[in-house]
């Protein structure tokens, strides 16, 4: 055993599933759960929230007997600091895969051995470690989503951990202070595990099971909104991914009329609970078990595409900045342009819509994300880095391969198998937010304008007073 394990937390702030704090906690006498305030670590306007998980993830160490250790400046040097301060053994951390975090663990594994001490990097930001899975024809990442998706399906999971009884942090041990919130937190995303964890639950027992019909319904409440809480690890992935297939079969279970049948359910409907019957056509088990099954995988699904984009960052750390698939693309130097977009003033009212949801709320809906990425890139033809540059400084789940793996995506230089698939931005107003409720949220002035044309305002006889026209041609 062990004398003295560090966990070092980053952006995995959780108790439950942390294979590291497991880790740790099975094989030393002490754990030093350590979180290290990097001044150099880009945090865009997510520091209040990040300053709420943190504060969450202490409280939660404490009730088990430990602390969250807090500590300012470079990572590794506090680290190392620390570890001979204690006489720590070993290091443990969870994988990241964006350029900066791939540079800490380099720099913390050479210190480390230069130190004679242990150090090992654990799964838990992804479902599937993005270093898992390879094409069978060969090659270090899947460079298109279909076949990783069925790949990453195939693959076993890992074992579920649960959170440790006992976190033995040494009592002499300075805590040090939590970090300041910053002037900037939204009410709509209170940080932190312990809610993070309830909004999860909520999800799942009582929203996913219409996820296919509601996630693109924009003025409606209807995705799950964790993005924030699996960005910053407050949720293992993991963890939803089992416990959205345990929702499934939960809600056919009671769909079907059958009570405590989750648990040995067959969805395939194959045998029954005592292994003897099969199910015929019209069983009300099969049809609840293949509705439940479409929904769940539909939401999982989106799992799967942030592991996807984990992977190509793996292989291809320069996704922030560089063309996965050069297209010779010439963007518009317009910053007047970039400008208005940025502020939700285009004139276009589905794009501005988005653009300030993201403002106030530090969240946008997805479909919002793809019509507000794709008037920048396709109809202004300003360059995808300034769009991902913005997003990553105002979402909340902003991170580097999801972020710029998505704006890639969109600008066709990404992993779309089709990079000029065309979006028609009123047709998308037109069906994902059909009576302008969405709009009129977050673009007030259009509220005496006729709902019939509230996505095309343009058209009517006379200004809106205090609403721009539009800054290309809409027709």
């Amino acid at each position: 055993m062990t004398d003295t394990v560090i966990v070092l937390f980053s952006r995995d702030l959780r108790v439950h599933d942390h294979p590291a704090l497991a880790a740790a906690c099975e094989r030393a006498r002490h754990v030093i759960p350590l979180f290290v305030a990097d001044p150099a670590v880009p945090s865009g306007n997510r520091w209040g929230f990040l300053s709420e998980c943190l504060a969450d993830l202490r409280e939660s160490l404490r009730s088990r007997g430990g602390d969250l250790i807090v500590r300012r400046g470079d990572v590794v040097a506090e680290t190392m600091r620390l570890a001979g301060e204690v006489g720590a053994g070993a290091v443990y951390a969870s994988l990241d895969v964006s350029t900066f975090a791939r540079l800490r663990q380099r720099r913390l594994a050479e210190e480390c051995e230069r130190a004679r001490t242990e150090y090992r990097l654990f799964p838990g930001l992804t479902v599937v470690p993005p270093d898992a899975l390879r094409p069978s024809g060969g090659g270090d990442h899947y460079r298109v989503f279909t076949p990783y998706w069925r790949a990453w399906s195939a693959r076993p999971r890992r074992e579920v951990l649960k959170a440790p009884g006992v976190v033995p942090v040494p009592r002499s041990l300075f805590a040090g202070p939590l970090p300041e919130p910053g002037s900037r937190t939204y009410e709509l995303f209170p940080g932190g595990e312990t809610v993070g964890r309830r909004r999860m639950d909520q999800w799942l027992r009582h929203c996913v099971r219409e996820y296919t019909d509601g996630h693109d319904d924009m003025a409606g409440n209807r995705t799950s909104r964790l993005s924030p809480y699996l960005r910053f690890g407050c949720v293992s992935p993991l963890e939803l991914e089992s416990l959205a297939g345990e929702a499934a079969n939960m809600w056919a279970a009671g769909s079907a009329g059958i009570v405590g049948l989750a648990e040995d359910a067959d969805p395939a409907g194959e045998v029954d609970p005592s292994g003897n019957a099969r199910p015929t056509d019209d069983d009300p088990r099969r049809a609840a078990y293949a509705r439940a099954a479409d929904e769940v995988a539909a939401f999982v699904r989106q799992l799967c595409w942030r592991d996807f984009f984990y992977q190509v960052t793996r292989a291809f750390p320069r996704i922030d900045r560089d063309d996965y698939r050069p297209r010779g693309h010439e963007w518009r130097g317009d910053d007047q342009a970039a400008r208005a977009w940025r502020e939700g003033i285009t004139g276009v009212p589905i794009v501005d819509a988005g653009m300030r949801q993201m403002l106030t709320e530090g969240w946008m809906h997805n479909r919002a994300r793809l019509i507000t990425g794709s008037f920048l890139i396709r109809r202004l033809r300003v360059d995808w880095r300034v769009g991902g540059e913005h997003f990553f400084e105002h979402l909340l789940d902003g991170d580097v391969a999801n972020n710029y793996g998505n704006w890639q995506w969109v600008a066709g230089t990404g992993n779309d198998t089709r990079p000029n698939r065309p979006v028609n931005h009123i047709r998308q107003a037109r069906r994902y937010d059909p009576d302008g409720e969405y709009v009129l949220r977050h673009v007030p002035e259009l509220r005496g304008v006729p709902r019939r044309m509230i996505h095309e305002p343009w058209r009517l006889s006379s200004p809106v007073p205090g609403y721009p026209p539009p800054l290309v041609a809409m027709e």
